[in-house]
């Protein structure tokens, strides 16, 4: 017997793909919403696959017809789409919005928005629980649109149930952003050290797509108005990943770690690098949702490592991940400033 019908905008992003998966194993008629209309190919084949572009005036209601039972949301960015969804609250019997953990700040107001600024890392408590303070909402950044679209989603009375949940550092095949790429291209490199600010120790809690789409398909089956995080088992330092990224390859690379901040441009600074660990309280998701995790991150890695190793045969990283060089930037892979860098630390050893 179904569940009801289930529509789900962004379905062939990252998370989008698995929470497809995840709701049609469920019993949920799943209508899969994306820009190009496309499929994947381990869809169940009742799975409905439609063209729709939710920024042009209309489209998302036309496409809606008489509604949905649960509308879930991976392409939900700021103010206006909350009011968008709020304006379908007649035809949404409730809603799964994915927010994120960049939503935080601490006690100074620093943030994720900050962090290039002198001691602007945010200090944050370890776990972090939802009932932390927040950016203020606005339309400055990722992080204070976000922040408006949870205020106005959970403020107005209007609006469907709505599950928001805070996503931590995303991770899992169609990543635009891998930040695993950081080691896994330097092993493909044929680099034997790396060096790691913050003596390794970073952490930013990770969650794999299978976690998310747990997490999807539980709130799905238990409508209410709700702020959760979403983050996988363990938050693992920044050091331990390498090292994992190592054990798919089967090969051992040496960590050169570095107490403090990056020791020179492009030199030490991972995606992952940061003064302060974050790292999310997952207790209400269990409590809420009876959530339980899917999978682990190491045993996650083998399959995102051969999708990365898959996207960039033949190609530079650059044409594989251009979002991740515009977030990163050329000096991702500046192995000449690294080995300046390295020569010196060396010379220093003697």
């Amino acid at each position: 017997m179904s569940r009801g019908h289930a529509w789900v905008l962004g379905a062939t992003g990252q998370i989008g793909r698995a929470a497809v998966r995840a709701l049609a194993a469920d019993g949920w008629e799943v209508t899969a919403a994306s820009r190009g209309g496309g499929r994947d190919a381990t869809w169940d084949a009742g799975v409905r696959a439609v063209a729709l572009d939710r920024d042009e005036e209309g489209a998302l209601g036309r496409a809606l017809g008489d509604g949905c039972d649960v509308l879930v949301d991976m392409v939900a960015f700021d103010g206006a789409h909350a009011r968008q969804l709020r304006g379908l609250s007649g035809r949404i019997g409730s809603a799964v919005v994915i927010s994120s953990c960049s939503v935080y700040a601490d006690e100074r107001g620093r943030s994720f928005d900050t962090q290039a600024e002198p001691d602007g890392f945010p200090r944050l408590p370890v776990p972090l629980p939802e009932s932390w303070a927040t950016v203020a909402p606005g339309d400055a950044t990722y992080a204070t649109r976000k922040a408006l679209l949870e205020r106005e989603l959970s403020a107005a009375g209007d609006a469907p149930p709505v599950t928001l949940l805070r996503a931590g550092a995303v991770h899992g095949p169609y990543c635009r952003t891998p930040r695993e790429l950081y080691f896994v291209k330097r092993l493909l490199d044929g680099r034997r050290r790396r060096v790691l600010a913050y003596g390794g120790r970073s952490r930013f809690h990770p969650l794999h797509v299978a976690n998310a789409a747990e997490l999807i398909r539980l709130a799905a089956a238990r409508p209410a108005s709700r702020v959760l995080n979403a983050a996988d088992p363990e938050a693992p330092a920044v050091a331990e990943i390498a090292s994992a990224i190592d054990a798919v390859f089967g090969r051992e690379a040496e960590t050169v770690p570095v107490e403090g901040p990056p020791p020179a441009e492009h030199v030490g600074d991972s995606p992952w690098s940061g003064a302060h660990p974050v790292v999310l309280d997952m207790t209400a998701a269990g409590e809420q949702l009876g959530y339980r995790p899917v999978t682990g991150y190491a045993e996650s890695l083998p399959e995102t490592v051969e999708w990365l190793v898959g996207e960039l045969a033949g190609r530079d990283w650059r044409e594989a991940f251009p979002k991740m060089l515009r977030n990163y930037g050329e000096g991702l892979f500046d192995y000449a400033a690294e080995d300046a860098w390295l020569a010196a630390y060396d010379r220093g050893r003697r």
